[in-house]
């Protein structure tokens, strides 16, 4: 079966030309090519409606708008959008929202339009934004932006990175973030890609230097298993080079804006926050509770393993 085509402009030249020339409706449509219902309707609903005329110009005008109007470029009425705004404060997510609403019949709308709601309502005074989980601050496009966020000259992209290390089949390749409390205090953790084994240190501030030293006590831990250290943009990785220089061990950084280049260490530090929740000073933390909090994130275990845990499987990784 054949897909539908709008009319053109010479298309409606030519069904004004005919018409003038006083030939049937069924007999345009066969000069046409087209199914003559589809130029009844173009005629019934193009016409002049002061003399019932049909002018090519302006029908191909008014059906130009009209596409213009379509549901394509609806703005929806206060029903629908109290109804979006009753969904929204279940708490559910834009993307949830428009997919309920379309699979139930209700009314197809995108996620995105129902993202700009939301920020208008911000803009008004509206409370919607606070019933959304990750939206305290409006998403901007970053594409043709100057991305002034951790550049730092000489920096080892993760392109440059050994291929192994993506296989996940060899030990030592870590993955490096922090954590950062309520207060300037914080935490770095390392991931290790194989086995998801994590180790977490103790900083009294997120600086370069404090990075540093934490990373280094533990790295010290298990030095001849360190043989790459994958980092994001923040500026507390900007001396890598000295790390490198007494470790011997390279760094390489994701790519801005790429946290699935990380991805072990994004679901992990899900997992940390657990016990060290958003919003709370780490203030008072101490070392030895950071390695309890690593040992029990260690000793639970992962569907990835089988079911064995990071610890496990990091200890037969030793042995090889």
């Amino acid at each position: 079966m054949k897909s539908y085509r709008q009319l053109q402009a010479d298309e409606r030249v030519q069904i004004a030309t005919l018409r003038y020339q006083n030939f049937s409706l069924p007999r345009i449509a066969q000069i046409l090519g087209r199914h003559r219902s589809t130029v009844w309707r173009e005629v019934q609903r193009n016409r002049a409606p002061y003399d019932g005329g049909y002018r090519s110009t302006r029908a191909h005008e008014r059906a130009v708008a009209r596409r213009r109007r379509s549901r394509r470029n609806q703005h929806f009425g206060r029903a629908e959008m109290s109804r979006v705004e009753t969904l929204l404060r279940r708490q559910w997510s834009p993307e949830q929202v428009a997919g309920y609403l379309r699979r139930g019949g209700e009314f197809s709308i995108s996620h995105e339009t129902i993202y700009r709601h939301v920020w208008g309502d911000l803009r008004r005074g509206g409370s919607l934004h606070v019933q959304m989980r990750a939206a305290r601050k409006q998403r901007r496009k970053r594409y043709g932006r100057y991305d002034s966020r951790g550049r730092l000259a000489g920096k080892r992209h993760i392109s440059e990175r050994p291929a192994v290390v993506a296989t996940r089949r060899e030990l030592g390749h870590w993955e490096i973030d922090t954590v950062m409390g309520s207060t300037g205090a914080c935490v770095v953790t390392l991931v290790e890609r194989k086995t998801g084994c994590l180790l977490v240190g103790k900083m009294r501030a997120r600086t370069t230097a404090e990075l540093n030293r934490a990373t280094f006590e533990l790295m010290c831990r298990h030095p001849q298993k360190f043989h790459t250290i994958t980092a994001d943009n923040g500026t507390e990785f900007h001396d890598d080079r000295a790390l490198e220089a007494v470790t011997g061990v390279p760094f390489y950084f994701a790519t801005p804006h790429h946290s699935w280049e990380r991805g072990t260490h994004e679901n992990t530090n899900g997992l940390l926050r657990q016990y060290l929740p958003k919003g709370t000073s780490l203030a008072s933390l101490t070392q030895s509770r950071c390695d309890t909090i690593a040992e029990t994130l260690n000793t639970r275990p992962r569907k990835r393993h089988d079911y064995q845990t990071p610890k496990a499987c990091f200890n037969v990784a030793l042995q090889k």
